[in-house]
């Protein structure tokens, strides 16, 4: 029945319906099976794009942790054997803080705790700062209350050595 229409159309007839079945042949092809590749394409490179962001965001970080951790090894050297009761007595006195001290007492096995009256804020601020990056010594609580005088306050704080 196919063959019979086909032979009974003309020639010119014949090669357009080849020529159409051509096209659409190509574009059925394009439409189930190249364009839907591409776009995979597209998605995985920004996948890839991604992923590659993440990786430099996590690698700045791990060279972040390893150097903090070498600042830590090294600060545990500078100690010089003392405990962190006295590491802490002393730097807040060499700090100027020595007046304000009002207590030094351990509160477990590897932590501290300070009590400070009438001290100003932005030398406690420097001292803790200093204590984590010459000793790996990090600030866990802290609790401070306004003083009389601007810019001077009541603090506790429980210091701890780094792990």
């Amino acid at each position: 029945m196919m063959r019979a229409w086909w032979d009974g159309l003309a020639m010119q007839e014949r090669r357009m319906l080849a020529g159409g079945a051509l096209v659409a042949g190509v574009l059925l092809g394009w439409a189930f099976a190249w364009h839907p590749l591409a776009q995979r394409r597209d998605d995985l490179e920004r996948e890839v794009a991604g992923a590659r962001a993440t990786l430099a965001y996590v690698r700045a970080g791990t060279a972040e942790i390893e150097r903090r951790k070498g600042t830590a090894r090294r600060a545990g050297g500078e100690r010089a054997g003392r405990s962190l009761l006295a590491l802490a007595d002393a730097t807040a006195r060499d700090a100027g803080l020595g007046d304000a001290l009002r207590r030094v007492e351990p509160a477990g096995g590897s932590s501290v705790k300070v009590g400070f009256e009438a001290v100003r804020f932005d030398a406690l601020a420097a001292w803790f700062e200093a204590l984590a990056s010459d000793y790996g010594i990090e600030t866990t609580e802290l609790s401070v209350d306004r003083g009389e005088a601007g810019g001077i306050v009541n603090a506790r704080a429980t210091l701890q050595d780094a792990p």
